[in-house]
């Protein structure tokens, strides 16, 4: 059973979009996984992200998402949120990967905008709809246009979220405007996406954070979080900035890659790349080692 929820923070409020640890021979590495997902937590992250992006779920199998989300569940799903990505560019797929989810123990889903294919809105609409209609599970939409190539309008969150189990947004539009516009009129749960404006989204209305950098610096996060929302202002614009070189750090390159190389690092399971992703060469992981020290991060 997962942790007690809040309407305004329905998964906890600092998550991590979790990598999906391999084996040398490139399979899916159930007991890394395990071991990620508790340090994860043991160091703050109040949920987890599985099967996103960061997760390689491009090129992870259905019966791989399957058995990622049964470990990770088993190892920490007593004490933090699992949030299982289920996102396509095919509806009917994306059906069968909720309700896939949901039978593996997820507690919520993550739906991201299909990609590629460009739906128009009301299209959008009816995707995201089918995939809540799915399942018994809280939803979280994943907006971010400059993977998709669509950003799902305001109007079409406002609608959205009229569907009772649409409950969040994970913002990773970049456009503090539309932001503020559907957080009013919209009441979802809004999370970054986006490292960089972790803290320009929760001066907004935002209520958390689905993180790349959770990996490395949650209890940061957690910090930097706490002091906002106890109107130290000041102490949470400090913490951002030291935090910086660490966000451009880990965006210099495609950003699986360098949690991995980052995780590798500091000894954590997370194994190698499936193509067509592919390793940092040495003066880029150089490079990430002194971005990663200016940010305060101990490798």
């Amino acid at each position: 059973m997962a942790p007690t929820s809040t309407p305004t923070a329905p998964f906890g409020r600092v998550l991590t979009a979790m990598v999906t640890p391999f084996t040398a021979d490139g399979a899916l590495d159930l007991d890394g996984a395990q071991r990620l997902a508790a340090h994860l937590v043991d160091a703050g992250n109040d949920g987890l992200v599985v099967n996103g992006t960061t997760g390689e779920s491009p090129t992870t199998s259905d019966t791989e998402k399957a058995r990622l989300v049964r470990a990770v569940v088993e190892a920490v799903g007593d004490r933090a949120f699992v949030v299982a990505g289920a996102g396509t560019n095919d509806t009917r797929h994306s059906t069968e990967l909720a309700r896939q989810a949901e039978s593996a123990g997820a507690h919520a889903l993550l739906a991201v905008t299909p990609y590629y294919n460009k739906p128009p809105q009301e299209g959008l609409y009816r995707h995201f709809t089918a995939i809540a209609d799915a399942t018994g599970l809280p939803v979280m939409l994943y907006d971010i246009p400059g993977r998709s190539g669509v950003p799902i309008d305001t109007e079409t969150i406002v609608r959205l979220a009229e569907h009772p189990r649409i409950v969040a947004n994970k913002d990773a539009k970049g456009d503090l405007g539309a932001a503020s516009w559907a957080m009013s009129r919209s009441g979802l749960a809004w999370y970054s996406g986006d490292d960089m404006l972790n803290l320009p989204l929760l001066s907004i209305g935002a209520a958390g954070f689905v993180s790349v950098v959770g990996h490395l610096v949650p209890a940061e996060l957690r910090a930097l979080l706490d002091a906002y929302t106890s109107g130290d202002v000041t102490k949470a614009a400090e913490i951002h900035q030291r935090l910086l070189p660490v966000y451009t750090g880990m965006f210099r390159a495609q950003g699986v890659i360098t949690t991995k190389t980052a995780l590798a690092l500091r000894g954590l399971p997370a194994g190698p790349l499936r193509l067509p992703l592919v390793e940092l060469d040495q003066a880029a992981t150089e490079q990430l080692r002194r971005d990663l020290a200016a940010g305060g991060v101990d490798l």
